[in-house]
């Protein structure tokens, strides 16, 4: 049980990464708590999974985010998994998609962190280290991709994000890492795909990018959350681990 004893919030949590994530740390010994802006999804997940505690949360919503922290006890791990993919160069790009994607994609980060960090360091006292994970992506300042530029703005930010909290904290035990994923066959990218002219196409195309010719599941990545949660890491800070099938060999 690599994560017994520990106490664990997943922000997305309803669905994909987010949802096999909070799985992987509940069955891996965990008090975990999901969080999700979508009431159904957590509605599913709790009932399929009675021992993960469930909270309605939107991660744009900084009374709310504040709210929880003041409920929850103390936290050993922290996964800012919440996020949106934008499609377009950035001659598509509206000011409104622009505030959109970095208050979801980054800004969200900087209020659940800022709201949780103080009682992780208190923890951190005694137990000796605490985790926070943020989620990035291979399209960020790691590589660029066609159609993705505001994206990959938003997830290069989250990893000067993840540095300078890692950097601010390394000496209290505070751990911050982020996670940086290749295509995930998760709902939202099925989403797209479906919607394309020629879905099948679409489909090729992502899996093409992959050199080991296959999408990542969401079982690819749970480990490394799992790892970069548990105290197995606790030398490791600062990071952007890539879980990307070889795209950036």
């Amino acid at each position: 049980m690599r994560l017994k004893d520990k106490t664990i919030l997943v922000s997305a949590a309803g669905q994909g990464i987010g949802r096999a994530s909070a799985i992987a740390c509940a069955l891996e010994g965990a008090k975990v708590i999901a969080a999700d802006i979508n009431e159904t999804t957590l509605a599913s997940l709790a009932e399929e999974h009675p021992d993960i505690q469930t909270r309605n949360l939107d991660v744009c919503d900084r009374t709310a985010i504040d709210a929880l922290a003041a409920e929850l006890p103390p936290l050993d791990g922290l996964f800012n998994c919440a996020g949106f993919v934008h499609h377009g160069t950035v001659l598509d790009i509206s000011e409104e998609d622009w505030a959109f994607s970095f208050d979801l994609n980054v800004t969200s980060m900087y209020r659940m962190t800022q709201a949780f960090l103080p009682a992780m360091r208190e923890r951190a006292r005694t137990s000796g280290t605490a985790s926070i994970l943020n989620m990035s992506s291979m399209a960020s300042s790691i590589k660029g991709f066609p159609l993705r530029t505001l994206y990959g703005a938003t997830k290069a930010a989250v990893i000067g994000l993840t540095k300078g909290i890692a950097a601010d904290f390394v000496a209290e035990g505070i751990r911050c890492n982020a996670l940086c994923p290749g295509t995930v066959d998760t709902p939202s990218l099925r989403g797209p795909i479906a919607a394309a002219p020629d879905p099948a196409e679409a489909e090729r195309n992502f899996i093409a990018r992959q050199p080991m010719g296959r999408l990542a599941t969401v079982d690819d990545l749970t480990p490394m959350v799992v790892y970069l949660l548990s105290d197995e890491s606790r030398f490791v800070s600062g990071q952007a681990l890539l879980v990307d099938g070889g795209v950036t060999i």
